[in-house]
C-alpha cells in the first residue's frame, strides 16, 4: 500500500524534530542549545495540530464502524495526553534557562526517549492504519 502525502509529511515532520532534538542534545544547555529547544517546541506543536487536524478526524470517523481502529485511537490518545504533557512542561521548565547541566541532560534524555518511542509506534502503527481507512474510503 502506498502512503498518503499526509503520512508522508508527518514522516518529514519527525525527521526534522529529530534532527533539532539532535543538535540540541549535541550543544547541551547552551545559549544556542536552548534557542533550538523553542524551534523544537514549535515544531513539535505545529505537528501535533497537523495531526489533530487532518490525521486524527479520519481516524475518529472510521473508529465509529471499526473496533480495531476505536482501540488503537485509544490506545494512542492516552499515550498522547502523557507525552503532551511531559513535552510542555519540560518546555516550560527550560525555556528561561538551567540550573544545572546534569538535571537538563537527565530531562533531555528523558524526553528524547518518550518521543523516539511516540514516533515509531505513529510510524509503525497508527499511520499504516490511516492510510488504510483512507484506501478503504475511497474503494
Amino acid at each position: 500500500m502506498s502512503q498518503s502525502q499526509l503520512v508522508k509529511d508527518l514522516k518529514s515532520d519527525h525527521a526534522k524534530l529529530v534532527a533539532v532534538l539532535t543538535k540540541v542534545k549535541e550543544l547541551g544547555p547552551t545559549a544556542e542549545g536552548l534557542k533550538l529547544l523553542t524551534t523544537a517546541k514549535a515544531a513539535l506543536l505545529a505537528h501535533l495540530g497537523k495531526e489533530d487536524a487532518k490525521l486524527y478526524p479520519e481516524l475518529v470517523a472510521a473508529a465509529e464502524t471499526d473496533p480495531k481502529v476505536k482501540t488503537t485511537l485509544s490506545i494512542f490518545g492516552k499515550d498522547m495526553d502523557k507525552i503532551s504533557k511531559a513535552a510542555l512542561d519540560f518546555f516550560a521548565k527550560y525555556e528561561k534557562g538551567v540550573d544545572t547541566t546534569f538535571e537538563f541532560s537527565r530531562d533531555f534524555g528523558g524526553l528524547l526517549g518518550t518521543l523516539a518511542t511516540r514516533i515509531r509506534k505513529e510510524e509503525e502503527q497508527l499511520y499504516p492504519l490511516y492510510d488504510a481507512v483512507v484506501a478503504k474510503k475511497a474503494a
